[in-house]
């Protein structure tokens, strides 16, 4: 089932006499339960293009069809409900507020999903559960672990259950051992969830061994679309 095309999608910021075509003219297509990821180098568009998926951000010119509503079409009420309970975002620097704990963290995301106190503390008991953090959750992040961190993000992403996680480089600040548990993490949400996963990264190794399909891009272009074929075991 199809969940996002997109269609001649550009962005173009300015300032001053500076213009920068951070994408330019994307057309591409994402089924529901996918995991794609995308990659580039720095300054490729890759963060612009999950950002507009998104709804952070708004299209120079294009379309962005999202479960059959145009995100370019958008007000800005609409993009943040959008925001709050269509897609889940992760982030290199897990984001998170210091001085709330892992628990706090994933209740604030549920405050505006209509949830009764009870029935948010319920929900981000199941969450910290379900990302293996239990016994851990009264913890503030200063006192856990990169890989701890990054999960209480996962669980917060999820709150809301989203149709869409958006990871961006959600390993780049991890060692490769913490890396991996994280990106299968992310696996088993796809695989046994079925959450659709977009995942920015600069691994092509990891790109090309969990993904369904790599999109690249250059320079703000996507040039290659790569649909994987997994081995069945």
């Amino acid at each position: 089932m199809l969940l996002i095309e997109i269609t001649n999608l550009s962005k173009v910021y300015k300032k001053g006499e500076i213009v920068v075509n951070a994408l330019k003219d994307a057309t591409l297509k994402i089924d529901a339960g996918e995991f794609v990821s995308i990659v580039g180098k720095s300054g490729s568009g890759k963060s612009t293009l999950m950002n507009l998926i998104g709804g952070l951000d708004s299209p120079t010119s294009g379309k962005i069809i999202f479960n059959g509503a145009n995100l370019a079409a958008m007000s800005r009420k609409e993009l943040a409900i959008h925001r709050r309970f269509s897609v889940g975002m992760i982030f290199q620097s897990f984001n998170l507020i210091y001085y709330r704990s892992a628990l706090d963290n994933i209740k604030l995301a549920l405050i505006f999903g209509g949830l009764s106190r009870q029935s948010r503390h319920k929900r981000a008991q199941e969450l910290v559960e379900m990302v293996g953090l239990t016994g851990r959750q009264d913890h503030k992040p200063g006192e856990l672990s990169g890989g701890e961190s990054q999960r209480v993000a996962i669980a917060r992403a999820l709150a809301n259950k989203p149709k869409v996680i958006l990871a961006d480089e959600p390993t780049g600040n991890l060692d490769s051992s913490t890396s991996e548990e994280i990106i299968n993490h992310l696996i088993s949400l796809n695989k046994s969830f079925g959450i659709t996963i977009l995942m920015v990264t600069h691994d092509m190794e990891i790109a090309e061994r969990v993904s369904d399909k790599i999109i690249r891009l250059a320079d703000g272009h996507i040039f290659e679309i790569k649909t994987i074929q997994h081995e069945i075991h």
